[in-house]
């Protein structure tokens, strides 16, 4: 949790009462920065009328917050509320955090204690009681939103990746690295970001800390809800190889792989059909290759020429060795990491999504 310069917090507060504004018979009076909110210590002191009902908001303006300091951040705002005076009969004052990112862990513990809560991007959290019920739950903001896009992506993805294959072992900061194959300084980057969000434990200290992911399921939900929302999807090579049935060509795939030298993943569809067989009838066979072997060479090998319908090949070219991390032997063929492929699922179409589900409770199991 970390305070906002007051220029961030002033533009939170306008944001805030915009979005107050656009409430159906809802006004905002004059906001009290000064006397009234240095008075109870909070950050502004704000009345709204919604319905012809008036109610205060004592205001508590963050950065960011975390599940990991939630806690501290309800207790203060609730003891600002306390020692405001209030007139006789009048309605009890409501305490609201706003800050420019909020996890969803957070909003779902002030939500279980009924705090208010304003994000950046529009999400509004009014608790009811004596006051008006309110909740918009709308996409982050850009700049919340690469926060989540940073953790999921590049080296930090891989080091998730390690912790989700071990949830529940303890974990150095050397030994996840090795795992992921990134730096201790990229580790330790990573694990202190997901202890934000009390996903983690430790033990220890110093250079023998070590951590274990005690909330695997939070975790994959988040890289799953990363996934779905970005607009960024794998581009595919679409290729045709002609009188080879699909489980043909999987061990084709294998073979000309040995003989380039080149590794390979085979994700999508029918690697989660022969990790947890769900469906009989899969037309198309999606193919993680190295950006640095020419897709040239190896289609002449294949016998297989680039189409752009009617295609039973899909390659994905890869600059990230990340992607055949934690891959899996199965069937004489290798696949992509159980992982790796319910995300490639949930950005695909058809009945990609249900066989995504079917993979995560039949193999990953959280």
């Amino acid at each position: 949790m970390s305070l906002l310069p007051n220029s961030d917090n002033s533009q939170l507060l306008g944001q805030l009462e915009s979005a107050i504004r656009e409430l159906p018979d809802a006004s905002v009076h004059p906001r009290q920065t000064e006397a009234l909110s240095n008075d109870c210590g909070c950050d502004a002191v704000l009345t709204i009328e919604v319905a012809g009902k008036p109610t205060t908001l004592f205001i508590e303006a963050k950065k960011s917050i975390f599940p990991r300091d939630v806690r501290e951040a309800i207790w203060q705002i609730r003891h600002y509320a306390s020692t405001f005076p209030q007139s006789a009969g009048a309605s009890q004052p409501v305490p609201i955090i706003v800050a420019t990112s909020i996890s969803d862990g957070a909003k779902e513990l002030l939500r279980s204690e009924r705090i208010g809560y304003f994000e950046e991007g529009g999400s509004l959290f009014l608790p009811g009681g004596d006051g008006p019920y309110v909740f918009l739950d709308r996409p982050r903001s850009k700049a919340a939103s690469r926060t989540n896009r940073a953790l999921f992506s590049g080296k930090r993805s891989q080091v998730v990746h390690a912790l989700l294959k071990k949830p529940n072992q303890w974990l150095g900061v050397k030994g996840l690295a090795q795992e992921a194959l990134v730096s201790s300084a990229t580790a330790s980057q990573v694990l202190t970001e997901l202890d934000k969000f009390d996903w983690l434990s430790s033990r220890g200290s110093g250079p023998r800390k070590e951590r274990k992911l005690v909330e695997p399921r939070s975790l994959l939900d988040a890289w799953a809800k990363q996934q779905s929302a970005s607009l960024a999807k794998p581009s595919i090579r679409r290729f045709y190889v002609s009188s080879v049935k699909a489980d043909e060509l999987l061990v084709r795939i294998d073979e000309v792989c040995s003989t380039l030298k080149s590794a390979y993943a085979i994700t999508g569809e029918w690697a989660a059909q022969l990790y947890s067989p769900f469906i009989s009838n899969i037309s198309q066979v999606h193919c993680r290759l190295p950006a640095n072997q020419p897709i040239s060479e190896f289609a002449t090998q294949m016998n297989a020429r680039e189409v752009r319908e009617g295609s039973n090949l899909g390659i994905v070219e890869t600059k990230s060795q990340g992607d055949f991390l934690f891959r899996e032997r199965e069937r004489n063929v290798w696949l992509a990491s159980p992982i790796l492929v319910y995300l490639d699922l949930l950005q695909s179409d058809g009945r990609a999504k249900e066989m995504a589900e079917h993979l995560r409770l039949e193999r990953i199991t959280f």
